[in-house]
């Protein structure tokens, strides 16, 4: 039995070539690459994890930079590596070594852009199949992920229902309320306003301002009201300056190292269209369509995902089972407090359901 590095004792990152790729929308690329991280034995039943908005690939990522779901997904963790493969990509239109707008096509030394086709959340599943195809995967134990890791998720089990025997689906809901809608339209306008996005031709992520009042306004749907309160408490670190207003100072300069604008704008607008009921004849009829057995997690104070519609679908899908986390973290609770639901993940998943 070989190990894909479960102990991550560093970066484990690979990227595979699924060759040309056509999307929802009819447009082809000739090559598309993705990036994925890889843990556990070779042998071992998968588990695929899909990233959120922000996300990457590095789910568990390595002892000097531990990954967004480290406390999950390790040796001796809910989802333990030494029972399990764990597999992330990068999704179609990232930009941490999948193939997206920031990307070059072979032979050319100028981004894509805005030229990069638009893709959908079930483009993203599509291309990850056609990956693990070509890993020689063809079916997985579970697929999870939260927020659009989630959106991912739940598109898995209703195009390749039969590929999975579990879902797991964490702070994402059947379609994206117009609530969510409205704030991904205020940082797409603040990035789209910004004189220095250049139609999306901009020299440098450095000199947007726009993206860091979009991540300003995402982080305030991400945590609670409570949460800001009992962490800042009006607190000041000069006269007339906040720190809540330094902490989301400092996450909008944040993002802009770590990510591409072009890239958060694709992503925003893949969330605005996602709807499992799309052509599926309504999101109720599209619920009983599934085969794997659905484990959903709603989050407390979730302003984006609310609980009361995650019981809704999670009520319309025969067998399925809900999980309710009391949490000030709000819609971030998939990424924190692990001790509060990962036991009830690794019961679900170590008995197959």
């Amino acid at each position: 039995m070989s190990l894909n590095n479960p102990t991550r004792s560093k970066q484990n990152n690979h990227t595979i070539s699924i060759g040309p790729f056509t999307f929802e929308s009819g447009e082809t690329l000739d090559d598309v690459q993705l990036a994925y991280e890889r843990f556990g034995p070779d042998d071992a039943p998968v588990v695929l994890v899909c990233h959120a908005l922000t996300g990457n690939q590095y789910a568990i990522g390595s002892d000097q930079e531990p990954g967004w779901w480290a406390g999950l997904i390790g040796q001796d963790q809910p989802v333990d590596t030494s029972r399990y493969q764990v597999i992330t990509f990068n999704v179609l239109g990232g930009c941490h070594g999948s193939t997206g707008p920031a990307s070059c096509p072979k032979g050319s030394k100028r981004a894509y852009r805005l030229d990069f086709p638009a893709v959908t959340i079930r483009d993203m599943v599509h291309a990850q199949y056609r990956a693990l195809i070509k890993l020689g995967i063809h079916q997985v134990h579970a697929v999870a992920g939260g927020s659009l890791g989630g959106m991912q998720t739940l598109e898995w089990g209703l195009l390749y229902p039969l590929f999975m025997k579990q879902l797991y689906v964490l702070a994402a809901t059947p379609y994206l309320s117009d609530y969510g809608i409205a704030f991904n339209h205020i940082g797409t306008r603040a990035i789209k306003d910004d004189p220095a996005w250049q139609q999306g031709d901009y020299s440098s992520n450095h000199h947007l301002q726009g993206f860091e009042l979009a991540r300003m306004a995402g982080m305030v749907t991400y945590r609670s009201g409570t949460l800001f309160q009992k962490r800042f408490d009006r607190s000041k670190s000069e006269p007339l300056s906040y720190n809540i207003q330094s902490y989301l100072d400092y996450q909008g300069e944040k993002i802009k190292d770590r990510f591409d604008a072009n890239s958060y704008l694709y992503l925003l607008e893949a969330m605005n269209h996602h709807d499992i009921g799309r052509g599926r004849d309504g999101w109720k009829k599209a619920c009983k369509q599934y085969q794997a057995k659905v484990n959903t997690i709603s989050f407390q104070h979730d302003l984006l995902y609310p609980k009361e519609l995650i019981d809704a679908f999670s009520n319309e899908v025969p067998g399925s089972e809900h999980f309710h986390v009391e949490t000030d973290y709000g819609h971030d609770g998939f990424l924190v407090e692990f001790n509060h639901w990962g036991e009830w993940i690794q019961r679900k998943i170590n008995k197959g359901g």
